[in-house]
């Protein structure tokens, strides 16, 4: 019999439950979202356990020409021996990350060392007092209006993204946006967001890129400029959609700096991003200074040049700003010991984002050490035959989510399922173009937000942004333009 209201018999009761949701809600608050390492190494371990789950098979392969590289040959999956991952291949997974002879895809390390030398290179350019100094003039020059930054930026990082996917190079701006963002009154998160979504929403809306675009169309079958209408429709729309996203957040944070995701590390990013917060200790821009800031601007308007016109990679765009760190060093008057501290302490500086790069493409070994990759794939063929048309090119497209968590690089994602699945939309009645633009779509979308990319986790370590914060963030922006897509690809599909 339960006791009479008012009296202290449920009381105890209430209170036990009352401290068990105290103590709950204490542990929840004591939780730390993982680093960016622990949660790659995790997604190693899972893949892993997967190679002990998931059949291994292959396809048959042929040499594609027009693009040089090995692709699947439609209906020639079969099983083959299983060789599951175990704790030495899970180990090794991270170093093979960074050079492993028998998977291009996988190896970091060019980008890695790319990464380094940029370090190197902006913390020379620093040490003269050039970077703190452009950055005071340049903030004088946009009083009142430094929120047309974000437009202008984001458009220029989006032309770099539809034209040559750009992707790893877009490393090598961050630390140089970071500290403008922030003297500007914004934060790091929003620096972060100009670029990853910039080039990114660039990348999603491809129009002539020929690491995804062009790769991707040749494999299918068909004129990279079928279906180029559609993919301009995604790139206009969807950048607008991520300026007036980014600028929204940015003008709130302007107002009330609580308001950022990253609210709790304000001070600390300030102090690490400027080296100047005293306007007293503003060095002067002197023309010594404006001949380094033209260097500067040199030295990436060169490597946009020549990745997009003459197909740079990493080890010319690293030996163009080991150059030009000398080139700078020269006219900023730094001695030679004080140079190669200086360049030495720069690079030390992005190590841990250098290492996040061969941790990540580690993944990608594990999966192909396990036979796996295939596997997926052939699942895939299976899910989409037979489907009508809108209902097949919104099943394509979520496949080619599912399947760019584990391959993150663009061509390398073309290059393993176009074979395959393009064939399959003349079953379906729809174009192999739309094909082509579900899986750039798809892989772009990934692309903004997958810890298994070493661009995404990167950008988040050179920010110091924390991986569930640019969640957090990004979410309602990936759910709107997720939403487009999926219609725009249905109405392309009747």
């Amino acid at each position: 019999m339960s006791a009479p209201a008012g009296l202290a018999g449920p009381v105890p009761a209430a209170r036990f439950h009352e401290q068990a949701l105290q103590k709950v809600f204490s542990v929840m608050k004591q939780f730390k979202f993982p680093s960016a390492y622990t949660i790659l190494f995790l997604i190693i371990i899972f893949v892993a356990i997967l190679t002990w789950i998931v059949p291994a098979g292959k396809y048959d392969t042929r040499m594609d020409e027009a693009i040089g590289k090995e692709v699947p040959i439609a209906g020639t999956y079969h099983h083959v021996e299983p060789n599951p991952q175990g704790f030495e291949d899970v180990v090794l997974a991270p170093i093979a990350g960074f050079y492993n002879p028998d998977s291009y895809e996988a190896n970091g390390i060019d980008v890695a060392l790319f990464v380094l030398i940029i370090g190197g290179f902006l913390m020379v350019v620093t040490k003269t007092g050039a970077i703190d100094a452009g950055i005071a003039k340049a903030m004088e020059a946009l009083q009142g209006k430094e929120k047309w930054m974000i437009p202008l930026l984001m458009a220029f990082f989006s032309l770099g993204g539809t034209i040559y996917g750009m992707a790893e190079e877009s490393l090598a701006f961050y630390p140089l946006l970071i500290p403008v963002m922030i003297a500007a009154g914004y934060d790091a998160l929003t620096a972060v967001a100009v670029i990853l979504l910039g080039a990114g929403i660039g990348t999603l809306g491809s129009t002539v890129n020929p690491f995804a675009t062009v790769i991707a169309s040749d494999a299918a079958g068909v004129s990279f400029t079928d279906g180029i209408f559609l993919r301009l429709v995604f790139y206009i729309v969807g950048l607008l959609i991520c300026i007036v996203f980014v600028m929204r957040y940015a003008e709130k944070v302007k107002r009330d700096p609580k308001a950022s995701f990253v609210a709790d590390m304000y001070e600390a990013n300030r102090e690490h991003f400027l080296t100047s917060t005293d306007a007293a200790d503003v060095p002067e821009l002197t023309g010594r200074r404006k001949i380094i800031l033209l260097l500067f601007l040199v030295a990436f308007g060169i490597m946009i040049w020549g990745v997009a016109a003459e197909g740079w990679w990493m080890a010319r765009m690293s030996a163009l700003f080991m150059v030009m760190s000398i080139v700078v060093a020269f006219v900023g008057r730094l001695g030679e010991a004080e140079f190669t501290d200086t360049f030495v302490d720069g690079a030390r500086d992005l190590l841990g984002v250098a290492l996040i790069i061969g941790i990540a493409r580690g993944i990608v070994v594990v999966m192909n050490g396990g036979m796996i990759t295939d596997t997926v794939l052939y699942w895939s063929e299976q899910a989409v035959s037979g489907l009508s048309s809108i209902v097949f090119i919104n099943v394509m497209y979520w496949i080619q989510i599912l399947l760019s968590f584990f391959v993150p690089s663009s061509s390398g994602l073309a290059v393993l399922t176009m074979p395959i699945m393009a064939p399959l939309a003349d079953f379906s009645d729809v174009g192999r173009d739309l094909v082509v633009t579900a899986y750039q779509s798809a892989s772009g979308m990934v692309n903004l937000m997958t810890p298994t990319s070493g661009v995404v986790m990167g950008a988040l370590a050179m920010g110091r942004v924390p991986y569930e914060k640019w969640i957090k963030y990004v979410w309602p922006l990936l759910l709107i333009l997720t939403i487009g897509l999926m219609v725009g690809l249905s109405i392309g599909a009747v």
